[in-house]
């Protein structure tokens, strides 16, 4: 049996940790000494790492934990984006990559937007995507570098995976992004249980994620471009004709990531 557990860093990370009570993946270990007390504490080595994107609160940890898991003649494997400059890691990989870690099968999915290369795993066998900063609960991550275009096909692409899929994303952002939500689909009403249910979880300290691939296409705007009261709130904050906008999905997401971004 595989567990996934989030390791909490910084101010909002999770730091993903998959295991089988022996052996043990991180996905972006930005910090090293939450990493390493979680695997102590319960007696796990480490066999190799996933990294999403190049931003430090990803990567900051991958060094200090390949030096103390790893061995000169079996480098611990570190596997990162071929298409950003991640220096830490000894596999580059790109879309449609499969990699075998633990037993598992893992798919590389590039997911522009965030960064020029960012890219989420997938595992089919535990129904888990882990996302790294494109998909939030919620949310969507700030286009630091790619276009709206690129951000909203890479969000398409997420959304078409099995909608029991868990989303392991790696911020806790979700509140403030249903109070987004709710402004852009007030009467949208699995939201609004959303909103109740992690407010909730939230009192009590406790993740509001992992969430799944269905929870997000009933709830999340940024998945729901071509719906008919997401479009008519595009259309109202813009003044784009929902004629346009019917016929253009990326530009009503490009409305909605502005509007967040000032929220």
């Amino acid at each position: 049996m595989f567990l996934i557990h989030p390791v909490p860093a910084f101010q909002d990370n999770y730091l993903w940790v998959i295991h089988n009570s022996v052996d043990a993946i991180a996905v972006d270990p930005g910090d090293a000494g939450a990493v390493s007390a979680y695997l102590k504490q319960n007696q796990l080595a480490l066999r190799a790492i996933f990294i999403t994107h190049r931003h430090d609160d990803h990567i900051g940890g991958v060094a200090a934990l390949a030096a103390e898991f790893g061995v000169p003649d079996a480098p611990l494997p570190i596997y990162g984006p071929a298409n950003e400059a991640v220096a830490v890691s000894n596999h580059k990989i790109a879309q449609s990559d499969n990699i075998d870690a633990l037993g598992l099968q893992f798919t590389v999915i590039a997911v522009p937007g965030h960064t020029h290369g960012h890219l989420a795993y997938y595992c089919a066998s535990l129904a888990a995507l882990f996302c790294g900063d494109t998909l939030f609960a919620c949310g969507c991550g700030r286009m630091f570098e790619g276009t709206a275009l690129q951000m909203h096909t890479s969000l398409q692409k997420l959304a078409a995976l099995p909608m029991h899929t868990r989303v392991y994303c790696a911020h806790e952002y979700t509140m403030a992004n249903i109070a987004f939500a709710l402004a852009v689909e007030p009467d949208n009403q699995a939201l609004k249980l959303r909103a109740a249910f992690c407010n909730a979880k939230r009192k009590k300290g406790l993740p509001t994620v992992p969430s799944t691939i269905k929870l997000e296409l009933e709830t999340n705007p940024f998945l729901r471009t071509n719906s008919a009261s997401i479009k008519h709130a595009a259309a109202l904050k813009s003044g784009v004709s929902i004629d346009l906008l019917t016929q253009n999905p990326s530009e009503v997401f490009a409305i909605l990531r502005n509007w967040k971004n000032t929220f």
